[in-house]
């Protein structure tokens, strides 16, 4: 049988970022359109949710409509002190990550910095064929972060393989519904989505599987 080309995406799949990272990452996605656009908390918070209602990313609507500088605004949001300290993810989904056969990548909208000081802080760098970060999503000058369904088509062209062999293992049912479009299999992965208070029912359509930890996959592979 053909190799399984693995797209695992990093926050709150491999890690507990809700716990870890995302609470900072927001607050300072606020302070910087506070700091940069001369606004109000409300009217920052009101800008920021507009924007990722619209575009999928705050970052878009900053880089369109007000000529910030990607790579500022990824640094500035990503400093977070103290990161590997609070990071954490599952011994019984890297045991099964580790065995996993098949290429595996990280797929994230994160900067590659915050990505390789998760990687590393949870010890599993190494296990990993590389790391596609939102730097790597530009296409015609343009960053096309996910859901971009064209940017999904380049990466399946790059890996040199069908889309029908790749496996997008999210927690992120966007991103899901994109992949399922270009023809790469889609995983929902919820153990860390249960751990902060989440509660989703059903499998849409466009979701192959619906697993609570990575062992599912080792067991039955989508």
């Amino acid at each position: 049988m053909p190799q399984r080309v693995w797209l695992f995406d990093l926050d709150d799949t491999l890690h507990n970022a809700s716990a870890a990272s995302m609470p900072q990452i927001v607050e300072e996605m606020g302070r910087y359109v506070m700091r940069e656009l001369a606004l109000t908390r409300d009217e920052a918070d009101t800008l920021r949710a507009e924007y990722r209602r619209r575009y999928g990313a705050t970052l878009l609507g900053l880089v369109r409509h007000h000529a910030v500088k990607a790579a500022h605004f990824l640094h500035d949001t990503h400093r977070l002190p103290g990161l590997e300290s609070r990071v954490h993810g599952h011994a019984a989904d890297f045991a099964a990550l580790r065995a996993l056969p098949g290429r595996k990548l990280v797929l994230t909208n994160a900067p590659r910095a915050y990505a390789l000081r998760v990687l590393g802080a949870l010890g599993i760098a190494g296990w990993f064929d590389g790391v596609l970060s939102v730097e790597d999503m530009t296409m015609f000058g343009q960053l096309r972060p996910k859901p971009d369904a064209r940017m999904l088509r380049r990466v399946v062209a790059m890996l040199r393989v069908p889309a029908s062999r790749c496996v997008l293992v999210e927690d992120t049912l966007d991103h899901q519904r994109a992949a399922r479009r270009v023809g790469i299999r889609t995983v929902w992965l919820q153990r860390w989505l249960r751990a902060a208070g989440a509660r989703h029912s059903g499998r849409p359509v466009y979701v192959d599987r619906r697993v609570h930890g990575l062992l599912a996959l080792r067991r039955r592979p989508p």
